[in-house]
């Protein structure tokens, strides 16, 4: 017993800690003991009820992607900058910059409409894993599997009882094993209130992203408005503050080491419950793939941005984005590797192994789970691969090729569905290309589209595509010259160049753009790619897709006594723990907060990462912090925790032990970014500004301590 038992205690530190990300509608069963021991003052309906206001009825999805909170009555949101900093872009102008110099309304009349921002909230949410898997046997094929599961879904959102002003959607947990139905409420009308100057909410800009110590004011405001009923409603001059059910008070205590903390939102995606073969395979093959092409397109991106100032203003947006996920990769990449990713996935999964071979029924069931997996890895890594390099160079970091893509499914229904289908579709294949052109330069493109193409012609295998791209190069004396040749007669440029397009006969605008250079570029590539990678991986996938549920549901039969949270996916989850400093590596010690003083020792005069605005300078100087300062006079900027994040938590609210806003939730510490996929307690820290300097700023620096009247502050 003693020998079977060691190993499980040294492989799951999750019963000593508060990793996971965890459904609320569960946290009494599954949670509340652990929290109200690590120090939590509420109770599990407090946070989370179906039937009587919570905490959850202050927490919505924000954008689509991120998270935001209510911080007052009358529907004021809090977020991250980095999440509201589309909509900022967009509202910017060279007369106008508020990316640049901040903006703050002065009232709700000048309060801006951030035209498609949505704030979604869940109203309710229900286990419906019966329903949903009724009719599903074992040994089913996946696709009538997949079939009946669908229309299990179907029916259920028929007999569902919502309320007038509400959505459903079904989502599956644990690789397909549960599902859950959530009731959900969008509003539409959201205006953009203020935010700080990008000095501040991107302070450190990439060279901090993703690191500790961080020094980053990384928010931004907005107000929700509904109609007369408080109903979601389109934006109307008329409409109201939203009055959310509940909103969060806010505490200016500050934070200590060991502090419970809680951090609620909609975290993303993670794959907590992989093989070794799979974790390997991303952190060895695929994301040093991804990783070289997007410095190769953010190199270049970066020499126009510092050259004028107005491409800075129409990419620092998309930089950002795609920078995001490069640096992400990267630590990524070093943590599994550091911190030993591969060999613990070996040790868990030789536990497995042992527990199935000394039990003949889970050996029958379980015995070829994990050889089958490892297998399919090595058959698709290839195909992955060349997946990857293809999206990277030709979809996702070449604009005008992205355009071709996203323009040929419209293009595509013409000979497919007629004429008048094919018009009926217009306004919506063609309604974001005045977004598209209002920040493109072409010039900036068309260096990116050559070093992509002469990327995807070194790395890609020959027959699925490299030789054909040779070949056009070859023809054109090279990637630069087949860049700008491609660009010259390209009619997809410009919006000038393309409205002509579109103001042709319907039969006219598809044969235009079937013969565009651009198009016929990327058609030659998609092409290939359909016809000698995708074939294969819709052949793999699904296998592994299969097997991995098969492995999710073996591990909670095997593994009894272990607590499994669910991966995330983008459903609003709570994640508890503490205020933790760390040590990453031997002789080096991160404390568990920052302040202004060591933004002032990062400050550079005039650097676009680390430059301050004047009047912060003289607050400092003077130590102007009013009531957000510590008890030694510093003003505290932010803090980390033990608590288990990932994207989609950016602009989470951080809750103290009885649910007060003390921070927001914005970034990981660089060691732990393979949290994502190997969550290490030890290392693991999410970043989160603290709410002391948001306030700061909004009244000392912004001037506009108005809003803090529509806040419940407590001391």
């Amino acid at each position: 017993m003693k020998k079977f038992f060691a190993p499980f205690l040294f492989l799951f530190p999750v019963l000593l800690t508060a990793q996971g990300m965890w459904v609320p509608l569960l946290l009494e069963k599954q949670n509340e003991k652990e929290m109200r021991s690590m120090g939590l003052k509420l109770h599990a309906d407090d946070i989370f009820s179906n039937f009587e206001p919570s905490i959850k009825d202050a927490i919505c999805q924000f954008d689509g992607g991120c998270t935001g909170e209510m911080i007052s009555p009358d529907g004021l949101l809090l977020t991250n900058h980095h999440c509201g900093f589309d909509a900022i872009q967009k509202l910017s102008s060279l007369e106008n910059n508020y990316v640049e110099n901040g903006y703050w309304a002065k009232n709700r009349s000048e309060e801006k409409p951030a035209e498609g921002v949505t704030a979604v909230f869940i109203s309710r949410m229900e286990d419906v894993t019966a329903l949903a898997l009724q009719g599903v046997t074992v040994g089913m094929a996946e696709r009538d599997r997949q079939s009946q599961i669908d229309k299990n879904l179907a029916q259920i959102k028929v007999n569902a009882k919502k309320e007038k002003f509400e959505d459903i959607m079904i989502r599956p947990f644990y690789n397909g094993n549960q599902y859950y139905l959530f009731f959900t409420k969008t509003f539409n009308d959201v205006r953009f209130v203020g935010a700080p100057p990008s000095s501040i909410g991107k302070f450190g800009s990439d060279t901090d992203n993703w690191v500790w110590p961080r020094h980053t004011g990384d928010f931004s405001m907005f107000r929700i408005y509904a109609d007369k009923d408080g109903n979601p409603a389109g934006y109307a001059a008329d409409n109201v503050p939203y009055h959310p059910k509940r909103f969060l008070p806010i505490s200016l205590k500050g934070v200590e080491e060991g502090d419970f903390t809680m951090v609620y939102g909609f975290p993303g995606a993670t794959n907590e419950y992989l093989t070794e073969a799979a974790v390997r395979q991303i952190g060895e093959v695929l994301d040093p793939a991804k990783v070289s092409i997007r410095d190769r397109a953010l190199k270049i991106m970066d020499g126009y941005m510092r050259k004028d100032p107005a491409v800075k203003i129409a990419y620092v947006a998309r930089y950002a984005s795609i920078a995001n996920a490069w640096k992400k990769w990267l630590g990524e990449m070093q943590g599994l590797k550091t911190y030993h990713a591969f060999d613990k996935k070996k040790e868990y999964e030789a536990a497995f192994t042992t527990r199935i071979e000394q039990n003949p029924d889970w050996k029958y069931r379980y015995g070829n789970l994990l050889p089958r997996l490892r297998k399919l890895y090595e058959d698709i890594e290839p195909y992955a691969f060349a997946r990857d390099y293809y999206l990277e160079t030709m979809v996702r970091n070449n604009e005008i090729l992205g355009l071709a893509s996203s323009l040929s499914g419209w293009i595509g229904t013409y000979e497919k569905n007629g004429e008048a289908f094919f018009v009926s579709k217009q306004k919506d294949a063609t309604s974001g290309l005045p977004d598209f052109y209002k920040d493109y330069r072409p010039e900036v493109d068309q260096t990116i589209l050559a070093a992509m193409l002469e990327m995807f012609a070194e790395h890609v295998r020959p027959e699925w595509g490299a030789s054909d791209v040779q070949a056009m190069a070859k023809e054109k004396g090279g990637f630069e010259a087949l860049a700008a040749d491609v660009f010259k007669n390209s009619a997809l440029t410009s919006q000038a160049k393309i409205n002509a397009v579109l103001a042709k006969k319907p039969a006219d605008i598809v044969e235009t753009i079937k013969n565009d250079p651009a198009y016929k570029l990327w058609d030659r590539l998609q092409q290939n790619y359909v016809a000698n990678v995708q074939p294969k991986i819709q052949e793999l996938q699904p296998q592994i897709n299969l097997l991995q549920r098969e492995y999710m549901a073996a591990q909670m039969v095997v593994f009894k006594e272990k607590r499994f949270f669910p991966d995330a996916n983008s459903t609003l989850r709570l994640t508890y723990g503490k205020v933790r400093s760390f040590s990453p590596r031997d002789a080096v010690r991160y404390e568990f907060q920052t302040d202004l003083d060591g933004v002032m020792e990062k400050y550079i005069p005039g650097d676009y990462e680390f430059n301050v605005p004047e009047k912060l300078i003289s607050l400092w100087k003077s130590k102007d912090y009013g009531q957000y300062a510590t008890k030694d006079g510093r003003l505290p900027v932010a803090f980390i925790g033990s608590n288990h994040t990932t994207g989609g938590n950016s602009g989470s609210p951080a809750l103290d032990a009885r649910g007060n806003l003390i921070g927001l939730n914005f970034d990981r510490v660089w060691e732990g970014t393979m949290s994502d996929l190997n969550y290490d307690p030890a290392i693991c820290r999410n970043i989160m500004v603290d709410i002391r300097y948001v306030l700061f700023l909004i009244d000392k620096l912004g001037g506009a301590g108005y809003l803090l009247d529509e806040m419940k502050l407590a001391k």
